[in-house]
Order: structure tokens, then C-alpha cells, then sequence
């Protein structure tokens, strides 16, 4: 569960910002919506993208083998750049997002789409990351592996684990090596 929280937080952030610059870039009026779109934009991406993107390769793989390699490359990317559109249309219908005109507002979304997509897949881990450590630290945690048993991977420091032992007994490491001395004597 908490994979995909973290998951679905990093992105929704990132996808307000990729719909806040389309809407900077393109006469798309976004606004205040950006947040519901972004929750849209985010559920698809998550959900809808990759199996959307499973048929259309199952389609494409039956004629791959007549392709060139740059064929190939080009269907792939217009197999990307449908999705996309795909995802902006619905975001569009789903979302208080409107449009205007059908270059600025139909075709160039998608494609700023398609870039955003391939810098989150760039910087994906380190994100998820950051966010699931900002996720732990919110929940009182220390560093958690992404199992689903919570198991902690923190090692404790030398001062805490020397305030354990204070709690333990009331004494400090240099009070109790100076009674272990006098023992020894």
C-alpha cells in the first residue's frame, strides 16, 4: 500500500507541473483545475497508460518483423504519442481543463505529455524515493523497505543506542565505566 501511495503522490506532483507548463505554453486554460487533472492525469497514467499501451504493442508486434529498426522506433513513438493523446482527452473530459484551438490545444498537450513522461521515467527512483522517505518521516517511521511486513532497515546510531542503555540501568556510558573500574579494583 504504501508503494502506491508514494507512487501515485510523486507523480500527481510532477503531472500538476507538467499541467501547469501546458498550461503556460498552450492557450489550455488550466488553472485551479490543474489539481483535479492532475489527480485524473495521475489514475490514468497509473492504470489505463500501460494496459492501453500492452494492446497497442500486441497490435504493432504482429507486423514488427517487416519494420527497420528506425521503423520500429517510429512506431513506438507514435504508439506513445496516441496513448498520450488518449490520456489528454480524457483528463480534458473528466477535468475542468479547457481548450482552445485544435493545434495548441489538442496536438501539442499530448506531445509535452509524452516529454514529461520520458523525464519522470528518467527520475522516477530518486523521486519515489524522496517521497517515500518524506512519507515515513510524516508517518513517524523510520526507513521501510517496500515490503508489506513494515520491517525497518535503520541501523541505530551510537547515541541512541547509548540512550537505550541510559534508560535501561539510568546511567551513562562514561558512568558506567568508571563503576566497571572501581569493580575491577
Amino acid at each position: 500500500m504504501r508503494k502506491w501511495i508514494v507512487r501515485f503522490g510523486s507523480l500527481l506532483v510532477f503531472n500538476v507541473v507538467v499541467l501547469l507548463v501546458i498550461g503556460w505554453l498552450t492557450p489550455a486554460k488550466v488553472g485551479w483545475s490543474a489539481i483535479w487533472a492532475g489527480i485524473v492525469l495521475t489514475a490514468l497514467t497509473l492504470w489505463i497508460k500501460p494496459l492501453v499501451h500492452r494492446w497497442f504493442q500486441s497490435m504493432a508486434a504482429k507486423s514488427a518483423n517487416q519494420r527497420t529498426k528506425l521503423g520500429e522506433k517510429l512506431v513506438q513513438f507514435f504508439l506513445v504519442l496516441a496513448i498520450a493523446v488518449i490520456v489528454w482527452v480524457v483528463t480534458v473530459a473528466l477535468s475542468g481543463v479547457s481548450v482552445g484551438g485544435w493545434l495548441w490545444g489538442w496536438i501539442l498537450p499530448p506531445v509535452l505529455l509524452v516529454i514529461g513522461w520520458a523525464i519522470y521515467d528518467a527520475i522516477d527512483d530518486r523521486v519515489e524515493t524522496h517521497a517515500g522517505a518524506l512519507y515515513d518521516r510524516a508517518a513517524g517511521r523510520s526507513a521501510v523497505d517496500g515490503s508489506s511486513n513494515g520491517a525497518t532497515l535503520a541501523v541505530p546510531s551510537p547515541g541512541t543506542a547509548a540512550g537505550a542503555r541510559e534508560l535501561q540501568d539510568g546511567l551513562t556510558d562514561e558512568q558506567r565505566r568508571m563503576l566497571d573500574e572501581l569493580g575491577k579494583s
